[in-house]
């Protein structure tokens, strides 16, 4: 998927900076859902998420109508749809992903910015103990795991 522009209420700009612009992977089921949105809303316009009269969503609307309904419903704190980018990072870096890879999955320049604001979230990023690096050196020259 490239990124080339955004969309907000304030309707299609360029992104925030050249960096902002790229290539994003986007996994098998994620293309599945956006090909069955299609299907659905194809007709009516080239957004993939639209109106029935086929504009483009108004995130306002979405984020009143939808996004903050659904979090009480399901007895969430309340928090800004934004906030998904920062889960997608935190999953990633706690699922073993390159956080080069994942750095610039999410336009940032560097790793910098991907350690700065979310190795706290993942533990074995965090950990201070050394217990970690102990137990690597041990498989690795042959002590096993005690």
């Amino acid at each position: 998927m490239l990124v080339r522009e955004t969309f907000s209420h304030l309707g299609r700009e360029y992104t925030k900076n050249d960096g902002s612009q790229r290539e994003v992977h986007m996994s098998e089921p994620v293309y599945q859902a956006l090909k069955e949105q299609q299907r659905a809303t194809g007709h009516l316009s080239e957004y993939v998420f639209c109106t029935g009269a086929g504009t483009p969503i108004d995130p306002l609307n979405v984020n009143k109508r939808v996004w903050k309904p659904t979090l009480k419903l399901l007895g969430m704190k309340d928090r800004r749809f934004y906030q998904t980018r920062h889960t997608a990072a935190t999953l990633w870096l706690a699922s073993g992903e390159s956080p080069e890879w994942i750095a610039r999955q999410m336009g940032h320049a560097s790793t910098e910015m991907l350690f700065k604001v979310y190795s706290r979230y993942v533990p074995n990023l965090t950990r201070q103990d050394g217990s970690a690096f102990e137990r690597l050196l041990l498989q690795r020259m042959g002590g096993g795991v005690e």
